[in-house]
């Protein structure tokens, strides 16, 4: 969001001029023009495009008091097509086409396949991120902060959502890709997610598909 402080600081401030501090900040965050203007510039940069980065993930669950890291390179492409590519701590492949998910673990020589639907219901499992229409779709969106590196926006899911209840998208100032996303369950358990290394480009098709291999163990999510 290149203008967005330029827009809050000039733009609004007769309004900031004409309240006290707090108030007039809880209003600018909550404009609906600003909120229109942050949309506008992460589809303007992610609509209908395909990139890679390298991820770092962190996962809580909150009621087993558990703690777990993990690292590798993601891949996506308008519509709905992901691969994240998990190196540390242990190798795994998530691979979906849109339509159909595979989870392969070669260390167990197993893939588990399924409906990918069922597991990105609402965006949810990064799919935002090769369609980022389903923001706008999906979630009520909300301002929590905006300063001189990035912003930072919550996503409300619309509708009664047992996977995720809310996402927390961070979006860098420089050059308005997303380098940070954060999910929370009902549970209060959460997912972090950090991006780096991040690359528009064309991506290779073959690369959301799999194709299982004779004499592994095939396991059906359905």
């Amino acid at each position: 969001m290149k203008s967005l402080l330029h827009y809050i600081i000039f733009n609004l401030f007769p309004v900031i001029l004409g309240c006290c501090i707090l108030c007039s900040t809880a209003y600018a965050l909550d404009n609906d023009t600003i909120k229109e203007d942050i949309l506008t510039a992460i589809e303007k940069k992610y609509s209908g495009k395909s990139f890679e980065a390298d991820f770092t993930q962190i996962s809580k669950l909150s009621a087993l008091d558990i703690k777990e890291s993990a690292s590798g390179k993601a891949s996506f492409s308008h519509p709905g097509k992901m691969r994240w590519e998990y190196m540390e701590p242990e190798h795994h492949k998530i691979i979906t086409n849109g339509k159909l998910l595979w989870i392969f673990r070669p260390q167990e020589n197993q893939v588990m396949q399924g409906d990918a639907s069922q597991f990105f219901k609402a965006g949810g499992g990064g799919a935002f991120l090769s369609d980022i229409s389903l923001i706008r779709k999906n979630y009520i969106i909300h301002i929590k902060e905006v300063n001189v590196d990035y912003v930072e926006i919550d996503l409300s899911a619309k509708e009664k959502n047992a996977d995720i209840s809310s996402i927390a998208i961070r979006i860098s100032q420089k050059n308005n890709n997303i380098v940070r996303v954060v999910t929370y369950n009902p549970y209060n358990d959460t997912t972090l997610f950090e991006f780096k290394n991040i690359q528009f480009k064309e991506i290779d098709p073959a690369l959301f598909e799999f194709k299982p291999f004779k004499g592994l163990n095939i396991i059906d999510l359905d």
